[in-house]
């Protein structure tokens, strides 16, 4: 089995830690970004193309983020697959209408706020319930 990760040591303590560009402190961290992990379940409007980027382009601009590029495949009989690429990372999702079931993952750095896009996603589709999973990414300190 190949070793693919490597660890790297990060300061702790009275090291200063020099805050890259886009990298957010917030809570006493210093990070990367924000990743939000969403799973919408008996929701409805998914396999509504227009629906879906409009949503998320709006969710893209109430965050705060800046959209470089939006793209979604349609697959037969129905579902959708998607990328919004964001100058601060990016917003994607999957979906299986005939399940009810959308997966999206929101990762955003810098000022943005991703949390934003959580009402924008329930008055869009509706979900009977949404499981959320945050996650720091690229923690410094």
């Amino acid at each position: 089995m190949s070793n693919i990760s490597e660890i790297v040591e990060i300061p702790r303590g009275d090291a200063k830690v020099e805050k890259p560009d886009y990298f957010v402190e917030k809570d006493g961290m210093i990070f990367a970004g924000t990743h939000l992990i969403v799973d919408l379940w008996k929701a409805t409007g998914l396999n509504d193309k227009e629906l879906i980027e409009s949503t998320l382009t709006e969710c893209v601009h109430v965050s705060g983020a800046t959209l470089l590029h939006f793209h979604i495949h349609q697959f037969e009989p129905n579902g959708l697959s998607g990328v919004a690429v964001l100058a601060e990372s990016h917003i994607s999702f999957h979906s299986w209408p005939d399940k009810g079931y959308m997966a999206l993952d929101i990762f955003m750095c810098g000022k943005t706020e991703p949390h934003k896009c959580i009402p924008l996603l329930k008055k869009a589709f509706q979900p009977e319930t949404v499981q959320i999973n945050e996650i720091k990414r690229g923690i410094l300190t």
